[in-house]
């Protein structure tokens, strides 16, 4: 209750301040698990892709953020569960995965933290590939373009600037029998960003094609 009534008044807010522009919604499939993986430029990330997904999603935190008194509370709420930023944290792994049962849907961010400048990509980590070949979920790739613009790391207040969200085919991670689980999880994670480039890449060009599609399973 507390989602679906929050959502349409952040939605109009995001839309009244940096003019969002979604693009592709349509690839967001309507039913069964699924994985969305995110660039992150700035805090504004969550609740713009969140505003503009026809799905109701949960999202994984800095564990930092739930120390903030009412703060804390509040995004816990509306679906955010935390994760430490630093090491292996297997409750972080548990809670995602059952958050993707049946018919959920979770937002994650491959490179684990914010970037530094808009536009500029890190390596994904190995854990958004765990999740991805564990749970089975489509994953769907996702750029934001100009949040790192509208409140860049460092900035107190955001300021309104022009934001796209832009969402990619679908994609699928499969284990074949015997394979290397700790390379598998990397290369699925490195797919994700390739993913990720593709869509910043076609942005930047005036297009709004998706990267190519990379649904063969990881040797």
């Amino acid at each position: 209750m507390l989602y679906r009534t929050v959502k349409p008044i952040v939605a109009a807010v995001l839309r009244l301040l940096f003019r969002v522009e979604a693009i592709h919604v349509e690839r967001v499939p309507g039913t069964g698990p699924l994985l969305l993986v995110s660039n992150h430029a700035s805090l504004l990330d969550p609740p713009l892709v969140g505003g503009v997904c026809p799905r109701r999603l949960a999202f994984l935190a800095k564990a930092e953020l739930f120390r903030i008194p009412l703060f804390g509370r509040l995004i816990y709420a509306l679906g955010a569960r935390p994760v430490r930023r630093e090491g292996a944290d297997p409750a972080a792994l548990r809670t995602a995965l059952r958050a993707l049962e049946g018919e959920g849907a979770l937002l994650v961010f491959p490179e684990g933290t914010r970037g530094e400048r808009e536009g500029v990509l890190r390596p994904g980590k190995p854990g958004a590939g765990m999740l991805a070949v564990m749970s089975g979920a489509a994953v769907v790739p996702v750029y934001v373009s100009g949040s790192g613009r509208a409140w860049p790391r460092g900035r107190r207040l955001p300021r309104p600037t022009k934001v796209r969200v832009l969402f990619g085919e679908p994609l699928r991670f499969a284990a074949p029998p015997g394979a290397d689980r700790k390379r598998l999880y990397e290369a699925a994670s490195r797919d994700m960003m390739t993913a990720i480039a593709g869509l910043r890449d076609s942005l930047a060009a005036g297009e709004t094609r998706s990267a190519p599609r990379l649904h063969a399973q990881i040797q």
